[in-house]
């Protein structure tokens, strides 16, 4: 059976708080009393996650539960339910939708560290940082391209 993109997608959200907070699957689901693969089945759209768990999840991380609903009206590939009366006009199994590449480890970890800065100069020292390498890795790119352009002709 497919799995249900909205199912999807409140489990990637569980995921990006629950990483975001530094907190393992494994504590997660002590403080609920679940093993870490049910929680992994809810992080990954495996399993639907019921209203009264959603809103466990949401005091033990720390977010409203319409957290884990943010940003899912923009989602391209969740159509509306039909009525309950008419038939589906275009029965279609939901596809599921892309991966955030905002959630990967290494870019929740760089905001919580981030975030851990208090001190509001080193903080823009250290944006300022990261937009130079940034800035001086793309050019480096770009000139490496020009170099092997150059070196067809």
């Amino acid at each position: 059976m497919a799995r249900n993109p909205v199912d999807v997608y409140v489990g990637s959200r569980l995921k990006m708080r629950r990483t975001y907070v530094g907190m393992s699957q494994e504590r997660l689901g002590q403080y609920v009393g679940l093993t870490f693969q049910q929680i992994q089945k809810y992080e990954k759209g495996a399993n639907r996650i019921g209203a009264s768990r959603l809103y466990q999840f949401s005091h033990i991380l720390g977010v409203a539960p319409a957290f884990f609903f943010d940003g899912i009206d923009g989602q391209p590939n969740l159509n509306p339910v039909p009525g309950l009366s008419e038939p589906p006009q275009n029965p279609i199994a939901p596809s599921p939708m892309p991966p955030d590449p905002l959630m990967s480890r290494e870019n929740l970890e760089l905001l919580r560290a981030f975030d851990a800065i208090r001190n509001p100069a080193l903080r823009r020292r250290v944006l300022d940082l990261v937009r130079s390498m940034a800035t001086e890795q793309n050019t480096g790119e770009q000139n490496a391209g020009e170099q092997s352009d150059s070196e067809e002709e």
